[in-house]
C-alpha cells in the first residue's frame, strides 16, 4: 500500500521538515517482535493484526441471529460505553447518508423519553456487565422497546437469554489481548450486522471482503518488520510521543477518530482529543492563542480524504494553515482507499498501530488500565455505602 502520510511535520508558518531515517532511533524496540513481547504481555499486537479476522468472524456469526421486528422501527437508540459504544459511533457517521431512521447513541444510565415500542434499542457491552448499559436494558424493557443485544457474556447475555431477545454473543477468539477496545472489529461489524438484520442499513458481502483486504494492506504497511523510515504508523508514533495529539478530520471519519482517540487514551496512556470540521471553524481557532505552552506540547494530525465534500477539504487545508501560523506542529494523513467504509478502517488500522507503538516507546504494557480499574473499585465502594447496589 502506498504511504498514508505526507511524511511531514510542518513547523510554524512556512518551514516543512521531513521525518527522515536519521531522525529515527537506530536501535528501536519497534523493530523487534521479541522486545515488543517483553512489554506487550497480553499480546495487544495480535489483536491489532487480527482486525480483519474479527470482522470476518463477526459478519458470519451475526448472520445466524434471527430478528423479526415486532412492528415499525421508527428510530434506533444504541446504549454503549467506552470501547463497546465505538461501533455505534462509526455507524452513525459512516452511514449518515443512508440510515433509514434517526439513530442516537446513549453513553449514560438512561434512555431518551421518546423510546417506545417503535424504538429499536441495541444494548452493547463487551463484558456484558457495564452498569450504565444494564440500567438502559431494564428501562428499554419497561418501555416495551424492541431490543437487540451485543455482548461476549455477563449479565447482558443472560438478560438476552432470559427474555429471548435476539443477540450476537461475541466469541472473541481473534482478540487475544482480551481488551474490549481491541475487539473493535467485533463491535463495529456486530452492530452493522444487527442493524442490517433490522433493515436500518445495508451492506453486501463484497463490501466486507473489500474492507478486510484494505485492513490487510494496512497491516502489511505498518507492521513491526517495516522499518520506521517507511512505516506510517511508526512515523506517527514518533511524531506524537510526549505531546498531546489533536486529531482533526471531517464527515464520515468522525467515528473512526473517536476510535483512535479512545485507543490512544487507553493504550498509549496519553491525552488525545479529536475535533471535527466544519464545527471547529466556528470556535476552536480562537482558542489556539493560549496557553502558550500548547505550541510545544501539542501536535495536530489532519486526516484528509478525497471523499470529503469540496467545502470541507478547503476548510481542512485552511484550518491546518491557521494551526501552523499559530506555531503548533501539524502532520497530514491522506487516506487513499476508494470508499468511505474502506477509509474508516484504513484510518482505524493506522492509528491502532500508532498508539501501540507509542506505548512501546514509552516502555509500558498497553493493555492494563489501572486508573480505570481503580476508579471502578472506588465507585463500587461508594455505591455500596450509599445503597445503590
Amino acid at each position: 500500500m502506498e504511504s498514508l502520510l505526507t511524511g511531514r511535520i510542518r513547523l510554524p508558518v512556512t518551514k516543512n521538515v521531513l521525518i527522515t531515517e536519521s531522525q529515527m532511533p537506530t536501535q528501536s524496540i519497534l523493530e523487534s517482535r521479541q522486545e515488543i513481547a517483553k512489554l506487550d504481555k497480553s499480546n495487544m499486537l495480535g489483536s491489532i493484526e487480527a482486525l480483519d479476522k474479527q470482522i470476518e468472524h463477526a459478519w458470519e456469526d451475526v448472520k445466524l441471529v434471527e430478528f423479526q421486528p415486532a412492528g415499525q422501527i421508527a428510530n434506533v437508540v444504541v446504549s454503549g460505553m467506552g470501547g463497546s459504544g465505538l461501533g455505534a459511533d462509526v455507524i452513525k457517521h459512516l452511514f449518515k447518508d443512508s440510515l433509514s431512521v434517526p439513530f442516537e447513541i446513549v453513553n449514560s444510565y438512561t434512555l431518551p423519553a421518546y423510546v417506545n415500542n417503535n424504538t429499536l434499542v441495541l444494548l452493547a457491552s463487551y463484558s456484558g456487565n457495564t452498569e450504565e448499559t444494564l440500567s438502559c436494558a431494564e428501562e428499554a424493557r419497561r418501555k416495551n422497546a424492541q431490543i437487540m443485544v451485543l455482548a461476549s457474556g455477563g449479565k447482558l447475555a443472560e438478560f438476552a437469554r432470559q427474555y429471548r431477545y435476539p443477540a450476537y454473543i461475541i466469541d472473541p477468539v481473534h482478540n487475544p489481548s482480551g481488551q474490549p477496545r481491541m475487539a473493535i472489529g467485533y463491535a463495529i461489524f456486530g452492530a452493522i450486522g444487527l442493524m442490517s438484520k433490522a433493515g436500518v442499513i445495508e451492506l453486501k458481502d463484497e463490501e466486507v471482503k473489500e474492507v478486510t483486504a484494505t485492513i490487510r494492506q494496512g497491516v502489511e504497511a505498518n507492521t513491526v518488520e517495516v522499518p520506521a523510515e517507511s512505516n506510517p504508523a511508526k512515523s506517527l508514533a514518533f511524531t506524537m510521543l510526549d505531546r498531546q495529539p489533536i486529531i482533526i478530520t471531517s464527515e464520515f471519519l468522525q467515528g473512526a477518530a473517536h476510535v483512535a482517540t479512545n485507543q490512544h487514551n487507553e493504550n498509549a496512556k496519553i491525552q488525545t482529543d479529536y475535533k471535527i470540521v466544519p464545527e471547529i471553524n466556528h470556535h476552536m481557532m480562537e482558542g489556539l492563542r493560549f496557553p502558550k505552552l500548547s505550541k510545544d506540547s501539542q501536535v495536530f494530525i489532519f486526516v484528509q480524504s478525497q471523499l470529503f465534500r469540496p467545502e470541507n477539504s478547503i476548510r481542512m487545508n485552511l484550518t491546518q494553515q491557521i494551526v501552523e501560523t499559530s506555531g503548533i506542529d501539524t502532520m497530514t494523513v491522506l487516506l487513499r482507499s476508494q470508499t468511505k467504509l474502506n477509509q474508516v478502517f484504513e484510518m482505524i488500522t493506522l492509528f491502532s498501530f500508532a498508539g501501540f507503538y507509542m506505548a512501546m516507546l514509552e516502555g509500558i504494557d498497553p493493555s492494563p488500565i489501572p486508573i480505570v480499574d481503580q476508579f471502578k473499585d472506588e465507585l463500587a465502594k461508594y455505591r455500596q455505602k450509599s445503597g445503590l447496589n
